[in-house]
């Protein structure tokens, strides 16, 4: 089974290539709130396309309340192009060859192809929040395309945690 990593501790490295050419690193990054990074299936993946739709559909607003996203998947870059291209994902990062070691760091759940469509191996969805720290402040990761969180409500939620300073939740030990 996964080990997530553990609610305000580092975050796990994350290093990681863009389908502009790039890298994008987590330890690089300063939001004013959080990364947001955001685990999808691959290409073969409807649920994802609709949820990376919405992502996109919300990004100015979590921008707007400093809320930086990248989407990040195990499909090769050629896969994740397509992906970014044919779902109308502009601007938002697209990184693409996710490690099966990164993923166990990571705490996601993996799977194998059950269809010709599906990639042989891809990690299942999650999403997490980082802070400009580098901690580990929200991760929801799950072993199923059909259980996400809800978006508007992540969104709605992050004027709240700033304001009130509201902790990662989930941190005591065993």
């Amino acid at each position: 089974m996964p080990q997530t990593p553990e609610a305000a501790q580092k975050a796990p490295a994350l290093d990681i290539p863009l389908i502009i050419g790039t890298r994008w690193k987590l330890e690089d990054q300063s939001p004013k709130a959080f990364t947001q990074i955001i685990v999808y299936r691959g290409l073969h993946c409807p649920m994802c396309k609709k949820y990376l739709s919405q992502v996109r559909e919300l990004y100015d607003d979590f921008l707007a309340k400093g809320v930086e996203t990248i989407h990040v998947s195990m499909d090769t870059e050629d896969r994740a192009r397509e992906a970014h291209e044919n779902w109308g994902l502009d601007p938002i990062p697209m990184g693409y060859g996710l490690t099966e070691a990164q993923a166990a760091d990571w705490g996601l759940y993996v799977s194998r192809a059950i269809k010709d469509a599906e990639a042989d191996v891809f990690a299942e969805p999650a999403v997490f929040w980082v802070r400009p720290d580098g901690k580990l402040y929200l991760a929801s990761v799950s072993n199923s395309p059909f259980a996400r969180p809800d978006l508007a409500e992540l969104l709605d939620k992050v004027d709240f945690i700033q304001e009130e300073d509201y902790p990662a939740r989930g941190t005591k030990a065993a």
